[in-house]
């Protein structure tokens, strides 16, 4: 996609500038930014250490859209595997689109909005189910002990889910 541009007068003479879609630091200062196919800044132009709140990691089983996962250590390397309350697996983010095993995915961490769910209903809590899933009860101390609750957030939408990054419990 061709960035906009405009005219501008440069050393006495018309010069078309055309925005730039990626930033190469100081070399691009005062240079306009523009946006890119999604409608969005590129992560260049933001300053270090502010960005996306994601962490690369290899699945070592296949998780679908939308599903949570638990980040661990996998001999030496970090992997995501489903979340899980009934294994004591926690939740520390979410995938956007699926991942197969042996495959590096993107997990995107709590306190964002995990839009890949379905049947959820607006103004509704959810916790950690089974199977990166999410259940609309938190689970009861008296029968579930030895699994782990853990409370993810609030529907927004039947699709959507704000997530909370709060501490799991163990029952």
């Amino acid at each position: 996609m061709a960035a906009q541009g405009f005219v501008a007068r440069v050393a006495g003479k018309y010069k078309q500038i055309f925005a730039i879609l990626t930033s190469a630091g100081a070399a691009d200062s005062g240079k306009i930014p523009g946006l890119d196919a999604t409608g969005k800044l590129d992560i260049s132009f933001l300053p270090s250490g502010i960005g996306a709140n994601n962490v690369p990691a290899t699945a070592s089983e296949a998780i679908a859209a939308g599903k949570f996962i638990n980040l661990f250590d996998n001999a030496g390397a970090l992997g995501m595997r489903l979340a899980d309350n009934s294994n004591n697996r926690e939740a520390h983010g979410y995938v956007t689109v699926a991942v197969t095993s042996g495959a590096a995915g993107t997990a995107y961490r709590l306190n964002t909005v995990n839009g890949n769910l379905t049947g959820l209903t607006p103004g509704a809590s959810y916790w950690l189910g089974t199977a990166g899933g999410v259940i609309n009860a938190p689970l009861d101390p008296a029968t579930q002990t030895g699994k782990t609750d853990q409370f993810l957030g609030i529907a927004k939408s039947a699709t959507e889910l704000v997530t909370s990054e709060l501490d799991a419990v163990l029952l």
